[in-house]
C-alpha cells in the first residue's frame, strides 16, 4: 500500500539560478530556470524516497508545528 503526502516545493531566484527546496524533507536542487529546478527537486526527492528506508524519512519530515514527525 502506498501512501501518498503533499509536499512544499519553494522555488527562489538567486544571481543566475533558480533554487528549489522541499522545506519539509529539507532536499534542495537548482536550475536555470524556474521549471528546470523543479524537475531536478523532483528527481532528488523521487531518488530520496527510493533509497530512503521509513525511518529516514520520519527522522527528516517536518510537520506544520517545526517539529520532525517522531517529536
Amino acid at each position: 500500500m502506498r501512501k501518498t503526502k503533499q509536499l512544499t516545493a519553494i522555488i527562489e531566484h538567486q544571481e543566475k539560478s533558480y533554487v528549489s527546496l522541499c522545506a519539509e524533507l529539507d532536499i534542495a536542487s537548482q536550475g536555470d530556470t524556474i521549471e528546470e529546478a523543479g524537475n531536478k527537486l523532483l528527481e532528488a526527492l523521487e531518488l530520496f524516497f527510493e533509497t530512503a528506508d521509513s525511518s529516514e524519512v520520519q527522522d527528516r519530515l517536518i510537520t506544520e508545528d517545526g517539529r520532525t514527525a517522531r517529536t
